[in-house]
């Protein structure tokens, strides 16, 4: 890869029953997708919150992709059509913040589509390629990972929190 050119972070949340064992074919078949994506298994797309798209752009990434099961084909029934609305309501989001809702997409594999996802992936890189870096990184630097605003108020102290009692 040439180091003049930039690279996207792409955070891809991948249903466990279809997108994420397209993955894994992808694999196993030896198809190539760029690096720039990191995979993230979910149980359903369904689960994921607008919160979570959210934070992945907070967070550093320059893109988020979202491939659950083919719509009809959930195995939790609606999960896929639940994540499509919440992608759609979290691209109108992006526009009010400013950001380009090209930056969010979702997409829909069986388990058996190794080539479709690792072109979705491939097409998605090169669609944040031409947006650019996200406006949401300062200085070309993102938040890390391990930081947490909450640790940082009056409350902690420093001190550890307390033990839950379940």
């Amino acid at each position: 890869m040439n180091s003049d050119v930039f690279q996207p972070k792409i955070v891809a949340f991948c249903c466990h029953y279809c997108a994420y064992a397209s993955a894994d074919l992808a694999g196993s078949m030896r198809i190539q997708y760029p690096p720039n994506v990191r995979i993230i298994r979910t149980p359903c797309t369904g689960r994921l919150e607008t919160e979570y798209f959210m934070k992945a752009f907070e967070y550093g990434a320059d893109g988020v992709l979202v491939a659950g099961c083919l719509e009809g084909g959930c195995h939790f029934v609606e999960g896929n059509l639940c994540a499509k609305r919440r992608v759609n309501y979290t691209r109108d989001l992006l526009v009010e913040i400013g950001l380009e809702p090209e930056r969010l997409r979702m997409g829909n594999l069986s388990a058996a589509m190794a080539r479709p996802l690792a072109d979705t992936i491939t097409d998605m890189v090169e669609t944040v390629r031409k947006l650019g870096p996200s406006p949401l990184k300062s200085n070309g630097k993102e938040r890390s990972a391990g930081h947490c605003p909450a640790a940082n108020t009056p409350e902690s102290n420093g001190k550890s929190k307390p033990e839950s009692r379940l």
